[in-house]
């Protein structure tokens, strides 16, 4: 709202001018006064100039904060797919069981990159060094979960190959008796990364009274939803590109309310289809459980390079790629 407001200097005028008015008036009242009278009467005092409004100084206009640059991939770009096809290898630190990331990673890796090199039929092959980082075993640790989880050692290692070799690490979960988002949480140093995701493994949760090993474990939608919640969350204050989260399932019943996973924009979900055996029974595994599944997520498949080949030869990777839905990773153990 506008507010009038007169100077001082406007205020004397004022009662200048009425004053003389008075003196006139006064004048007048007499009767035929001479000029004399008129004359003596003071004469109007002038105004005194007024100064010019004073000119308004433009208000500065901010310069523009610059938005931090988001993080990319390796290899450029914030989206995993469909530009990428992921193809890794999973191991831990001298155990050959879970896979041939293990020992020498240098070697490791140049075998990675011969076995990928199939998978590109079009897309941009990404390595994967799968890190079975939190592992689950039959006896309780020192947590009481059953698991126990990677020193920072081993995934400052497993990191430092997977950059060397332009790929993304993933970290693997096995939660024992605990729960997945808790054993997520634990590396978030990590996942501030814009190279590291997570590959979470249903059969190795069990519910607490139970061992992993003797019982298959299992989650359901909603918890995996947290997990993605939690990372979503991550690549949005840390402008990073989108995380993986994969899951493995070796059968229909291991998740379960599948439903309540959401499409989050800054994780791209992958299921890792784990079916063992001969190709005819591994194709029927990957058709049962990837039946379902929602449309955002992204299909996987695990090969085993010892455990399959005692029914039969090695699926290759054209036999993969002819897999409907054509699988987005695949996974070497």
């Amino acid at each position: 709202m506008r507010t009038s407001r007169s100077t001082p200097t406007r205020v004397a005028v004022r009662l200048a001018a009425a004053g003389s008015c008075v003196l006139l008036l006064t004048a007048g009242c007499g009767g035929g006064g001479d000029d004399a009278t008129l004359a003596a009467a003071p004469a109007p005092t002038s105004a005194a100039p007024t100064s010019a409004e004073p000119t308004p100084t433009p208000t500065p206009t901010p310069t523009p904060t610059p938005t931090p640059t988001r993080a990319e991939l390796p290899g450029g770009g914030t989206q995993v797919f469909p530009d990428h096809r992921l193809v890794g290898f999973s191991g831990a630190p001298g155990s050959a069981a879970l896979g041939p990331m293990t020992g020498d990673l240098g070697a490791a890796t140049d075998r990675l990159r011969e076995q990928a090199e199939p998978y590109g039929d079009g897309r941009s092959v990404l390595p994967v060094f799968e890190l079975i980082a939190t592992t689950a075993h039959p006896k309780p640790g020192p947590n009481g979960t059953y698991a126990t989880a990677a020193d920072d050692e081993t995934v400052q290692a497993y990191l430092d190959a997977a950059r060397a070799a332009g790929g993304v690490l993933l970290l693997g979960i096995q939660p024992g008796t605990g729960d997945f988002l808790p054993a997520v949480q634990h590396y978030e140093r990590w996942l501030v990364e814009p190279d590291v995701g997570v590959a979470l493994d249903p059969e190795w949760a069990v519910d607490p009274g139970e061992v992993p090993g003797d019982v298959f474990g299992a989650t359901t939608g909603a918890e995996l939803d947290g997990v993605s919640a939690y990372l979503d969350g991550l690549v949005t204050e840390h402008r990073l590109p989108q995380k993986v989260m994969l899951y493995h399932q070796l059968h229909a019943d291991i998740v379960s309310g599948v439903e309540a996973l959401v499409d989050r924009p800054g994780v791209a979900v992958v299921k890792s289809v784990d079916g063992i055996g001969a190709a005819a029974d591994k194709v029927g595994t990957y058709e049962r459980v990837m039946a379902g599944t929602p449309s955002f997520v992204h299909a996987g498949f695990k090969l085993f390079y010892e455990e399959d080949t005692r029914s039969g030869p090695l699926m290759t990777p054209e036999e993969v790629l002819a897999l409907d839905p054509q699988p987005e990773y695949v996974l070497y153990e």
